[in-house]
């Protein structure tokens, strides 16, 4: 089971729900709202059983104690009824035990039914979760006007270096320093409700490379094709980075990064 993108990589949405192909080729929407309902239900229905066992155990212990010599004697005075004597106390702690260990087991097949039924509900909330997490913040890096008016690196290069300051809560996207600390927007003093754009730039800003990955800087020419640029730093163009596969891609990033080399337009 995968999630169904549109050719632009966004997630395919129906009725406000993320698309999933199955492994038969089958097209399903996939109902979070419902599952976590039914995640609940579960959980309800769970602790019912739980609260039921406790019942019945508190009921059983009616009959510790039971002094089957007292018993006996009780049933030898019933005389009208010598034909049909009542069970001795010892049948009477064999049917109460027998009767508690066959429930018990009911609710112990019951409550591990529930269980598996639960974790895999879990093991399925989780990863659509994680997809829909993924898609948003990446979809973001996608779409940056920033990236694509400032950044001399491609959206993905970016995302390895800064997607780990950003996480989703509450179904927003919040972005975090390095240190930890919750990015509050500049542009609205004090409000941790901050674009992503304006995130970004403020990450970037604090980057001890950024000449390295912005446009127009540290470059040492528009037609450098590999060589070495300022203070013999190796010079990459941007159609050079486009055009490499993806390990040496990473590699280029990672140089840039550090430092070891520089970007050119």
């Amino acid at each position: 089971m995968k999630l169904k993108l549109t050719p632009e990589g966004h997630a395919v949405v129906v009725d406000g729900k993320p698309v999933y192909v199955h492994d038969d080729g089958k097209e399903i929407p996939f109902d979070a709202v419902g599952t976590v309902a039914r995640i609940s239900a579960l959980n309800a229905e769970a602790r019912g059983h739980r609260e039921a066992k406790e019942a019945a155990e508190a009921k059983a212990k009616a009959f510790d104690g039971l002094d089957p010599e007292a018993a006996r004697k009780a049933v030898e005075t019933v005389k009208n009824i010598d034909d049909k004597k009542l069970v001795d106390a010892g049948q009477v702690e064999q049917v109460r035990a027998a009767a508690v260990k066959a429930y018990e087991d009911r609710l112990k097949a019951a409550e591990t039914t529930h269980a598996s039924q639960l974790n895999e509900l879990n093991s399925k909330l989780e990863k659509v979760v994680g997809q829909l997490h993924g898609e948003l913040i990446g979809g973001n890096f996608a779409r940056s006007k920033f990236i694509a008016d400032k950044v001399a690196i491609p959206a993905d290069m970016v995302q390895a270096a800064f997607g780990r300051n950003f996480k989703v809560e509450d179904g927003k996207v919040a972005a975090y320093d390095n240190a930890g600390n919750r990015i509050f927007s500049r542009t609205r003093p004090g409000d941790p409700n901050v674009d992503f754009d304006e995130a970004l730039e403020i990450l970037v800003d604090s980057y001890p490379h950024k000449a390295a990955i912005l446009k127009g800087s540290g470059a040492s020419g528009g037609g450098a094709q590999g060589g070495s640029g300022a203070g013999g730093k190796k010079t990459y163009t941007r159609a050079q980075i486009d055009n490499m596969s993806p390990a040496d891609a990473m590699a280029a990033s990672k140089a840039i990064r550090s430092g070891e080399a520089v970007i050119s337009d």
